[in-house]
């Protein structure tokens, strides 16, 4: 529905500014998904590189269906979009694009219900050179506040998305996410770091 997406669109834009560059991805059988680049300067490491931020635009359009589901609520069920943020100028992000769009096309093409804790994979490098082919759904509603759509639509919530290796990911699939998170805090894990390593699982 365009006029959700042109909402998204405007929730993203009053959070994180002005993005500098979208690109879209087709896919068969699915919707049009969009990848919008936030550039954020204001947050620099020590080494003086600051943030960008990648958000998906086209999942929300439709909500997601249990895959048991015989037939698919077309206004109820969740809603969401996806946020990635690392540190630019580390490494060419800018490659995530269609990674970050085949995961925010999931729900449609493969009717999976993409939900905070969930491990997401695409089975190949995030970008050029990255230790990480998955992604960890966080918890929203830090950076990108929930977006209420008219009753009975669910609101969209916007997923930030931790890029894991695949020693990582083999972890929490284990221990699960919530001790994968505490071990990334415990050892001071840089997760917008693009070049990062995994974390010691082995204590």
């Amino acid at each position: 529905m365009a006029h959700v997406l042109e909402l998204v669109e405007a929730r993203l834009r009053s959070a994180l500014g002005e993005p500098d560059a979208r690109a879209a991805v087709t896919f068969l059988g699915a919707d049009r998904i969009e990848v919008l680049r936030f550039p954020d300067t204001r947050e620099g490491s020590a080494g003086g590189n600051g943030l960008v931020r990648y958000a998906t635009l086209g999942m929300s359009a439709a909500p997601m269906a249990d895959p048991a589901a015989v037939l698919a609520d077309p206004e109820r069920g969740p809603r969401a979009e996806l946020v990635l943020t690392v540190r630019a100028g580390l490494a060419d992000t800018d490659k995530v694009l269609r990674p970050l769009a085949v995961l925010a096309a999931s729900p449609q093409v493969e009717g999976v219900v993409v939900a905070p804790g969930a491990s997401l994979d695409v089975g190949e490098p995030l970008w050029p050179g990255a230790s990480f082919t998955s992604v960890l759904v966080a918890e929203p509603g830090g950076l990108v506040e929930d977006l209420e759509l008219d009753p009975p639509m669910d609101p969209v919530r916007f997923l930030p998305l931790l890029p894991m290796t695949p020693n990582e990911a083999a972890w929490k699939r284990v221990h699960g996410a919530a001790e994968l998170q505490e071990r990334w805090l415990a050892r001071g894990t840089d997760l917008r770091d693009p070049r990062r390593v995994s974390v010691p699982l082995t204590d």
